[in-house]
């Protein structure tokens, strides 16, 4: 019997540090760049903001310090996609060994510590969750209601259109890349500060891939993200209360589940996009594409 006085609150925790990163994701992508870093950039923003909010006493600063780590980390990434012209998935992949290292080095010191607790908010929530929900609306209405947003969106269809017409097409995707970046930074920076309360190497498990799916099975929308997010929460809500009530099924297959299901959806969407008149619509037209200058 599933216990809606815990469920909710699990599913709206455990889908926040994926809500962050994916928002943030989904952003970067509709500018035309593939960041497959995430995971890197989740570890990162998650030890620094620990070590903030540990030095300070203030999750507040943490949450701050975490933003600014994961931008600063992703800017590795801008400087060889954007001004190398590095592969792009290629890239990623490096930022993502590169920050699951830097945080296990530099992590040592901090295993054991205690985070600085908490407060509730709203309805007994933490308020990055609510922080979170309200920058569902905000980036929805930035990227379809304001000028800005529609010349990034321009860029990621179509670069060197949107060149043509002026368009700083780097500096857009560097910005872009920044706040993917920041964004993923205080999804980490949730698990280790308002979830697991301390530091522990890998505690990300995957959470940044998981976004990167989400962002696909969002068709690149932040609704889209919203719902994915939500659908992963009440998976891993799901399995825990499963897990608390001493259900007969193997603790690995339960810890499993959250993961099995959206890799689930994400094929189930794939083959009904395969056969849809409008696969292909979602995804950015120069989405891994490098950008050339050509004047």
């Amino acid at each position: 019997m599933i216990d809606l006085s815990t469920f909710l609150p699990i599913l709206m925790a455990a889908s926040t540090p994926i809500l962050f990163a994916a928002l943030g994701e989904m952003v970067t992508e509709r500018t035309g760049v593939l960041n497959l870093g995430v995971e890197g950039m989740m570890i990162v923003g998650a030890l620094a903001g620990f070590a903030m909010a540990v030095a300070t006493g203030s999750p507040v600063l943490g949450f701050v310090a975490a933003a600014v780590a994961g931008a600063a980390v992703s800017m590795v990434f801008a400087l060889l996609t954007q001004y190398l012209l590095a592969n792009q998935v290629a890239s990623g992949l490096a930022l993502t060994l590169f920050g699951l290292g830097l945080a296990a080095l530099f992590g040592k010191t901090y295993e054991g510590v205690k985070a600085p607790a908490m407060a509730s908010g709203p309805l007994g929530l933490n308020w990055v969750i609510w922080l979170g929900l309200l920058a569902v609306p905000v980036i929805w209405w930035f990227l379809n209601r304001t000028r800005p947003g529609l010349i990034l969106r321009g860029v990621g269809e179509n670069h060197d259109a949107a060149h043509g017409l002026g368009h700083p097409v780097r500096r857009v995707r560097i910005m872009a890349i920044a706040f993917g970046g920041a964004m993923a930074g205080i999804g980490g920076a949730f698990i280790s500060i308002a979830i697991v309360l301390q530091w522990t190497e890998g505690m990300t498990a995957g959470a940044g891939w998981i976004a990167l799916a989400i962002v696909v099975f969002s068709n690149w929308t932040a609704p889209g993200v919203l719902a994915g997010a939500w659908l992963f929460g009440g998976v891993t809500a799901l399995q825990l209360q499963l897990q608390a009530g001493g259900a007969n099924v193997p603790v690995q297959l339960l810890s499993m589940a959250p993961y099995l299901a959206t890799i689930l959806v994400l094929v189930v969407i794939s083959a009904l996009q395969k056969y849809s008149r409008r696969a292909g619509l979602g995804a950015p037209g120069s989405l891994g594409q490098n950008f050339h200058a050509l004047r």
